[in-house]
């Protein structure tokens, strides 16, 4: 009997051991797949579109004609785009965690916010583009420009700005705050010298992602209409604009009539690419650097 038993339980570890390699070894093709494609894409894209790059492309205005043409004017939309989109996502964003953690009181009402807020971040970003063209662009009458094209794309980042910031703020250790109030602090004065400068890396570092985000979204501005056309250079927040993603969603449309248009999306993806990676890097150096001063 005990040899029957005993047989039993090997036949079930041995089982489970199968499973756990098939599963490793699943997850293991899934992990490559996903890097093979991934390295298909940017080889494809580097190899059509390194050659077009160069500081005529980078400082050069929009032209009908594909070997004159340059990116400038959709370099400075993007940037006076992060201009409008950083600080409003910052104060809101923040401002909303400390309220909610902090201050809010716990209960039924809050849940509710809680669950809504979670479920902003999945709402896909053409509604967020409607939302703009209705409330900025028609009710606000702002019209197509970087103004009400930044307060769309804070719309749509501010509810992962908010999550982020209110992970952030419940990793700080309690008794930080406790010695602060013991020591006769004020709820703010606790705020604002233990608890923001603790959790600063966290929000920092989810704030810097969730503008990666924006700069590479397409559908928003799509929607309330912002032109690829040929324009003066932005600026100030009222004019018109464009950015590097539409620049790339307009020429790769044009790619169908002109080869040479295919030529300049894959380029600006490029340097779109380069710059996400810049703001990505940088959101790891202002971690790493907060973590180690706290």
């Amino acid at each position: 009997m005990e040899h029957v038993n005993q047989t039993k339980v090997m036949r079930r570890m041995n089982f489970r051991l199968f499973k756990n390699s098939l599963s490793k070894y699943i997850f293991l093709l899934a992990t490559l797949f996903g890097l093979v494609v991934l390295a298909i894409l940017i080889y494809r894209v580097v190899s059509q579109g390194i050659a077009w790059i160069d500081l005529d492309f980078i400082t050069g205005k929009l032209s009908t004609q594909p070997e004159r043409a340059g990116i400038m004017g959709a370099i400075l939309g993007t940037f006076w785009l992060m201009l409008v989109v950083a600080p409003v996502t910052m104060f809101f964003g923040v401002g909303t965690a400390i309220y909610l953690e902090i201050y809010a009181k716990k209960g039924r009402l809050q849940g509710i916010i809680q669950t809504n807020i979670a479920n902003l971040a999945g709402v896909p970003s053409i509604v967020y583009g409607i939302l703009g063209l209705t409330v900025f662009v028609r009710v606000m009458d702002f019209g197509n420009v970087i103004l009400a094209g930044g307060l769309t794309m804070s719309l749509l980042i501010l509810p992962i700005v908010i999550v982020a910031s209110q992970e952030a703020i419940r990793a700080v250790p309690q008794h930080l705050s406790e010695a602060s109030y013991g020591m006769g602090a004020t709820k703010w004065q606790t705020i604002k010298n233990v608890i923001l400068p603790v959790s600063l890396p966290g929000i920092m570092t989810g704030a810097i992602l969730s503008l990666s985000r924006a700069i590479g979204e397409t559908a928003p501005l799509v929607v309330i209409g912002i032109p690829a056309l040929l324009m003066p250079f932005p600026g100030g927040i009222l004019d018109k604009f464009t950015v590097l993603p539409m620049q790339i969603y307009y020429w790769t449309l044009d790619s169908s009539l002109v080869a040479e248009y295919a030529n300049l999306a894959a380029a600006t993806i490029i340097v779109l690419l380069v710059a996400l990676l810049i703001l990505n890097s940088s959101a790891i150096v202002i971690r790493n650097k907060f973590q180690r001063k706290y």
